[in-house]
């Protein structure tokens, strides 16, 4: 799952990720509300922090315009604590959660945990497919109830496969969505991660829809 995280507050921006890293998401960073609103409009995030006290241009406007323009993905904003205002703002501009500063980052991650599942139509906080379970809080998946040894990249795919399973996922959203702005693409790398997810959970759970990408889905 990839992450736009925009504040100016540099040890805040730099904390917050690091964690979002360590939970195996990628994580393009901005520090101002310009920058953030390009990245926001070109690039495709599965959920975005959006702090509301940013330079050039405050969280709000960079919020407003993207809705609408018609950019739906999950963001969560950052507020002070002594500002209602700013979340009533910031939730009537098309903001789905915030947090108040000072915050404990856990609940940040827990947030936008929850934001992604709901973006993706899964309540639970346990993803499944069949025996195959994803536990998005602890970055790890099973097996019949074994743990799978899964690379960090291999990870990421069968993440964003089980988020969205029973769709249609061309090569190019999978590179989008599973590498930062500055990697280097190539949608060949993504055949082989997943010929080597495959090798772990078996052929039958991802389909190659010839022309078209990758469904994850039970067999049968």
């Amino acid at each position: 799952m990839r992450i736009l995280l925009i504040e100016d507050d540099e040890n805040l921006n730099r904390q917050l990720a690091q964690m979002l890293r360590d939970s195996d998401y990628v994580v393009d960073c901005a520090y101002d509300g310009e920058e953030g609103h390009f990245l926001g409009d070109t690039e495709p995030y599965d959920a975005v922090i959006l702090d509301i006290g940013l330079p050039q241009m405050d969280g709000v406007t960079v919020l407003d315009k993207w809705r609408q323009a018609g950019r739906n993905m999950p963001v969560l904003i950052l507020t002070a604590r002594d500002r209602w205002s700013d979340k009533v703002a910031g939730i009537d501009a098309g903001a789905d959660d915030y947090v108040t500063k000072p915050f404990h980052i856990e609940e940040v991650m827990a947030r936008i945990r929850a934001l992604i599942r709901r973006a993706a139509g899964h309540a639970a906080a346990t993803i499944t497919c069949g025996p195959i379970e994803l536990d998005v809080k602890a970055s790890k998946a099973t097996l019949d109830g074994e743990i799978l040894r899964l690379t960090s990249h291999e990870y990421r795919l069968l993440s964003y496969l089980m988020h969205h399973q029973g769709e249609v996922i061309s090569r190019t959203e999978l590179t989008e969505h599973l590498y930062d702005q500055d990697f280097d693409r190539d949608s060949n790398t993504i055949e082989v991660f997943v010929g080597r997810l495959r090798k772990k959970i078996g052929a039958d759970w991802i389909e190659t829809v010839r022309g078209l990408g990758y469904r994850m889905q039970a067999p049968g």
